[in-house]
């Protein structure tokens, strides 16, 4: 905690859930971020150290003895979570990773398009820009309007700007900076079927909606297991429909010379990448596990009550705020993000730089939740992410401060 909160407490009506227990969060600060980062279970951080702990005490005999099968497991888990076989996934550091692996083993030509939305998440954009870069294709942005009326006219921006020179979609399920659960599912079966391959940025995703891999389609899917499944940071996946096509990873290592064996090329290739901790991996299943424990209902429940959180945070902000939903319902999930007055001057941040709102709220009212920059009016906004340790009230707490700060920085 900062100097400036040491002798801070929060109002009880802003106090987390009997939940938070289960959480390492700090108990003086209504942590209204999950999406950010995600934060692990007590349960969950055990389970690591007591990986690192076998790790630690006999190396080599971790790594050759115990490690595949301890991967295997994890992969089976999570690929039974996901609705598909393990054969199609392979574990990458975060999903920003697994962007870039596909997009630098794929083969574009000069003249060819690469499409995306302008709700993609920078770090991704990044990616595909440098892949256009390389290659002398070019990148094709659909605007899809926010606020908006409908999932349609997410699918209808995307439609309108596919062409003939189309090669591939690089799309979120679920956006970062405006919270849009996108209508996955059409937007990749149109796609698709044009021959166009689509790759996922699902980065919320997993643990926050229900999907099926296999049913859905896509070419490419990669996602976050930190977030809203809970596991420890650098976990997450990479999926291919097709694995047996030539997707290599970023780091090329002892497993692109290995004698064919039981286990797939592909499984060769990205189970080991060198040295490093592959305790994330490990714990996804604790994660899976742990997660649905803490209440009756399993993971239905779990993403049925966030999303209701959501729901309800985002009607009170919008009450306090004076200002109108900017989406319907169903495109909802555990984060919702809600319009705030245009700053006096134009936000130029970089993407990791707090605003003074932000900075204000933490630091006022030991808050901590996002202030989003967007490129149209309204050109600033709060995103509000809902988990199991958070409460209702502490929306209410967010609502009051805002109402009282936000005649300072507008």
């Amino acid at each position: 905690m900062s100097e400036d909160l040491r002798s801070f407490r929060l109002p009880k009506r802003a106090e987390a859930s009997k939940l938070a227990v289960a959480w390492r969060l700090d108990p003086e600060v209504a942590f209204l971020n999950h999406g950010s980062f995600g934060a692990a279970p007590i349960a969950v951080l055990d389970a690591q150290s007591e990986l690192r702990s076998r790790l630690e005490n006999e190396p080599l005999r971790f790594f050759v003895d115990e490690y595949q099968p301890l991967l295997d497991n994890a992969r089976q888990a999570l690929a039974d979570f996901l609705g598909t076989t393990s054969q199609h996934l392979a574990f990458v550091t975060n999903a920003t990773t697994g962007v870039n692996t596909v997009l630098r083993s794929l083969v574009f030509e000069p003249g060819d398009e690469l499409l995306t939305t302008d709700h993609e998440y920078n770090a991704c954009r990044n990616a595909l820009n440098a892949a256009a870069d390389n290659s002398g294709a070019r990148v094709v942005v659909a605007r899809i309007p926010f606020p908006i009326d409908s999932p349609e006219e997410a699918i209808e921006a995307i439609l309108n700007a596919v062409t003939s020179k189309t090669r591939l979609l690089l799309v979120d399920h679920i956006t970062s900076q405006t919270a849009l659960v996108l209508p996955l599912k059409r937007i990749v079966s149109d796609l698709e079927a044009r021959g166009v391959r689509v790759l996922v940025d699902g980065a919320h995703a997993t643990g926050m909606t229900h999907f099926n891999l296999d049913t859905l389609g896509a070419s490419f899917y990669t996602g976050n297991c930190h977030k809203w499944l809970c596991a420890p940071k650098g976990a997450g996946f990479l999926y291919a429909r097709d694995p047996h096509e030539s997707l290599r990873p970023l780091v090329i290592s002892h497993g692109a010379n290995e004698p064919p064996s039981a286990r797939s090329r592909f499984h060769q290739e990205f189970d080991w990448v060198g040295t490093s901790d592959p305790t994330p991996w490990l714990c996804v299943p604790k994660a899976i596990e742990a997660v649905p424990a803490l209440i009756a209902g399993g993971w239905s429940e779990v993403m049925t009550q966030n999303r209701h959180m959501a729901l309800e945070a985002r009607r009170i902000l919008a009450d306090a705020l004076q200002t109108t939903l900017p989406c319907p319902d169903e495109m909802i999930g555990s984060m919702a993000a809600i319009p705030l007055p245009d700053e006096p001057a134009p936000d130029t941040r970089s993407s990791w730089e707090e605003s003074p709102l932000q900075r204000a709220l933490f630091q006022e009212r030991a808050i901590e939740v996002p202030i989003i920059g967007w490129p149209t009016s309204p050109k600033r906004w709060v995103r509000v992410s809902a988990q199991l340790y958070n409460r209702t009230e502490q929306f209410e707490y967010l609502a009051e401060a805002l109402v009282e700060l936000l005649p300072r920085f507008s």
